[in-house]
């Protein structure tokens, strides 16, 4: 009898199984796990029942970003190291160096010595879509890669670092990152870095964050060039936002979004008096600014102490206000 029952023909059972976004997540999988890798870390610390200063074990993860050996993690992964050891998914362990870390922004660079490196590349985070792909992967184990997918929750996320600092332009993801997880990539559907994995709110119902690809590439440059972050900060405290045609027409800005203040934190080394929680910042130096990321690249080392003009949205009109930044501790 037939009571309208239909069921699934199996014949075909990869097709079925392996449908295109299993595909994608996938492909993604096998062309960036090779470049994960698992980071062991001897941590000094002081033991609480005899105050004697003894080391303890920590792990994390980290991704190849160059073929001669340099690796992009947190900084919370490999601080107050004395030993660190790198592992891959082939089973090659390695002794790191640690190049340099930020703690501003959570990301640390170290460096091997072997050849034969696949390397991850850099996505532009500027042009990131909410609800688009995302891809988080680390190496908890060592010999073991994990995968968890989602998409992209929202943008211009800030999340507040371990030394007090807000991490500007983060971004919030629903791929869950597994204990261990943190310090590797977050990857777009082709395989290119779009975040390093950096924290998540057990409490939020698994929110996860990542610091942007943008920024990570910026910082994890500086580190390799010069062993550390110098540079100025305004203290303050900022997301970027859109902007409206007539606003933009209006003030013949060059930029679509600026950097929205929401926070200012006083400071003695910064001379910001003159901004105000609500500006929205659309150039610095004469440069326009249209988020984040490119704040970060004009507050240079040969910014600190020097007198600048940035222009600032209140209430939809450009205005021009003087700072002085300070250098970040």
């Amino acid at each position: 009898m037939d009571v309208g029952v239909s069921f699934i023909n199996y014949e075909n059972k990869d097709g079925y199984i392996l449908n295109a976004y299993s595909k994608t997540i996938a492909g993604v999988a096998a062309r960036v796990s090779q470049s994960v890798v698992h980071i062991q870390v001897d941590k000094k610390m002081r033991d609480p029942r005899t105050n004697k200063q003894t080391t303890a074990p920590a792990s994390g993860s980290g991704f190849v970003i160059s073929s001669d050996g340099y690796i992009v993690t947190n900084h919370h992964v490999v601080e107050d190291g004395v030993k660190i050891m790198v592992m891959f998914s082939d089973g090659r362990q390695l002794q790191a160096d640690l190049k340099g870390a930020d703690p501003s922004t959570d990301i640390a660079v170290l460096k091997i010595y072997d050849s034969n490196l696949k390397a991850l590349a850099f996505a532009n985070s500027d042009v990131l879509q909410a609800g688009q792909i995302a891809v988080a992967i680390g190496n908890p184990l060592g010999l073991q890669y994990t995968v968890t997918a989602g998409v992209v929750s929202a943008l211009g996320r800030t999340l507040r670092a371990k030394n007090g600092r807000l991490i500007d332009d983060v971004i919030q993801t629903d791929a869950a990152l597994n204990p261990g997880n943190s310090g590797g990539p977050l990857v777009d559907s082709d395989g290119n870095v779009i975040g390093i994995n950096t924290a998540t709110i057990p409490s939020a119902q698994g929110l996860c964050f990542a610091v942007s690809s943008n920024l990570s590439s910026f910082i994890a440059g500086k580190i390799i060039m010069d062993g550390k972050v110098n540079r100025a900060y305004l203290g303050i405290a900022g997301q970027l936002v859109n902007l409206t045609e007539r606003i933009v027409a209006v003030n013949k800005l060059q930029k679509k979004t600026g950097v929205y203040i929401f926070e200012k934190v006083a400071d003695v080394n910064v001379y910001n008096n003159e901004l105000r929680t609500g500006d929205i910042i659309v150039d610095f130096d004469g440069k326009p600014v249209g988020s984040v990321d490119d704040l970060h690249k004009l507050l240079k080392q040969e910014t600190i102490g020097v007198e600048k003009q940035i222009g600032v949205l209140r209430s939809g009109h450009k205005a021009t206000v003087t700072v002085i930044p300070g250098i970040m501790k």
